[in-house]
């Protein structure tokens, strides 16, 4: 497929917005010139992006600005407005710490009679402060927006998702080039090609990871030996089970910070987690014979942070003597060291002799089912009621805070918006709360569950 052909995602915004920075960030280098001053771009800048497996021609453009036409800046919109013209899809940039501006709304009404998919991307959102920021960009009646932050790399694996997910399917973008030639329009088909189930194998050094790839394989595909470390980079590798392919991952042992030391080692745990963020599903392989270590504990609690859905692979149980005992003591740790994943599934096996191997796959395919599960509207409210007659929200500065009604914001994994008077204000304890009852009533066991709070104004509060 020739650059012309491929899919072309564009970036577009006000100036200043981060649109360069993100550019660089997706195409893999600093091909844009970046600067804290606004109007740096001047012409269209393009590039090749490889996002999820899916080649796509990656344009960078001129802030979006209002000026005459015969002017320089008119004539850099121009430009920019052409480039979305083109565009499969659209990346519409603002800035999370500055707010919405009037260019923004005046540029997102614009966009939303372009007829084009449009993305909203609220960058510059570092932290829990930018995140609670980014919800304002709802009113920009675009969808859901994406916060991240493309100068720290915050949430770049998930806008590759996201873009991956819109772009037209691969049997449908080889159609319009088919029929480009011929002069006729191409079908509008809402399938989408399934891709690979991406799943990375984590853990501490020498808890049998790459043996566990190597079973999986039916090959000796890494090495491995009774040596830890072995493993220095992360390696992918395509498997097939009877529901399709996945592709796996494994990766270089992770030690404690204080004990990484050599500068490979460094890049080796950096090529680790890279690959835990990229992933679907994470299999968290610790040695049985050990137990659970801190390390493990802190693996899992990234994991969580991530949004990524896990499965806990105890290895090397043959050599394990007791093991009810062992894997009460083991889950009891879990219970209580990883309680925000509550319920996340174990399998016990031995990777070197292959007994009970079978058993990880199908917990994994299971797992990622739930990830990427939706609750309807509906049926959550009614649920949210029924907690809020259990037990009433609790009184912040002597009143109750009144919450209205949920909703899911997306899947990968469950998030959910909570709407009500000072919302922000909800303790942590209530918040768990929520997302204990959601993980029991809907069956949500072992993945993270996300809940948002979004406040309302009252009108008369000045008056």
């Amino acid at each position: 497929m020739t650059s012309e052909n491929l899919p072309v995602v564009v970036i577009a915004g006000r100036p200043n917005v981060g649109k360069s920075t993100l550019f660089n960030r997706l195409v893999g280098r600093r091909q844009a010139i970046v600067s804290d001053m606004p109007g740096v771009t001047r012409d269209r800048k393009e590039g090749e992006a490889l996002l999820r497996g899916r080649r796509v021609r990656l344009i960078d453009t001129a802030g979006l600005e209002e000026a005459a036409p015969d002017t320089l800046y008119g004539r850099m919109r121009a430009s920019s407005e052409s480039a979305v013209a083109m565009a499969d899809l659209v990346l519409f940039c603002i800035d999370a710490r500055s707010g919405i501006t009037p260019a923004d709304a005046h540029f997102a009404s614009w966009l939303r009679r372009q007829n084009r998919p449009v993305l909203l991307i609220a960058n510059k959102a570092e932290g829990q402060a930018g995140t609670n920021a980014a919800l304002e960009a709802y009113s920009l009646g675009l969808g859901t927006p994406l916060a991240l932050s493309a100068e720290h790399g915050e949430g770049i694996a998930d806008l590759m998702g996201e873009i991956a997910e819109r772009l037209p399917p691969a049997e449908k973008q080889r159609r319009r080039e088919v029929s480009k030639s011929e002069g006729e329009e191409g079908n509008d088909e809402d399938e989408r090609p399934a891709g690979p189930l991406r799943l990375a194998i984590i853990g501490r050094p020498n808890a049998g990871k790459s043996t566990l790839l190597n079973c999986l394989l039916g090959e000796e595909r890494m090495i491995t030996g009774p040596e830890a470390g072995l493993t220095r980079d992360s390696i992918a590798v395509d498997l097939r089970d009877e529901h399709g392919e996945i592709r796996l991952v494994d990766t270089a042992g992770m030690r404690k910070r204080a004990r990484v030391e050599q500068n490979l080692e460094r890049m080796s745990v950096s090529a680790s987690i890279e690959a835990l963020k990229m992933a679907e599903v994470v299999v968290l392989v610790i040695d049985a014979t050990l137990g659970v270590h801190e390390q493990d504990l802190q693996i899992g609690r990234l994991i969580e942070r991530e949004g990524r859905a896990c499965v806990i692979a105890l290895n090397k149980w043959d050599a394990v003597e007791d093991r009810n005992a062992t894997k009460k003591a083991i889950l009891d740790r879990l219970e209580i060291s990883l309680a925000q994943v509550r319920g996340i599934p174990v399998v016990t096996f031995s990777a070197l002799t292959g007994a009970g191997v079978h058993r990880l796959l199908p917990a994994v395919r299971e797992v990622y089912e739930i990830w990427n599960s939706r609750v309807s509207t509906g049926e959550l409210n009614r649920w949210f009621e029924d907690a809020l007659e259990r037990h009433q929200p609790p009184l912040v500065d002597g009143r109750r805070l009144k919450l209205r009604y949920m909703t899911q914001v997306k899947a990968r994994p469950p998030t959910f918006l909570l709407f009500g008077t000072r919302a922000e204000q909800l303790p942590d304890s209530y918040k768990r709360y929520l997302v204990n009852g959601l993980r029991e009533t809907f069956h949500m066991p072992g993945v993270p569950v996300r809940v948002q709070l979004r406040g309302t104004k009252n009108p008369y509060a000045e008056k």
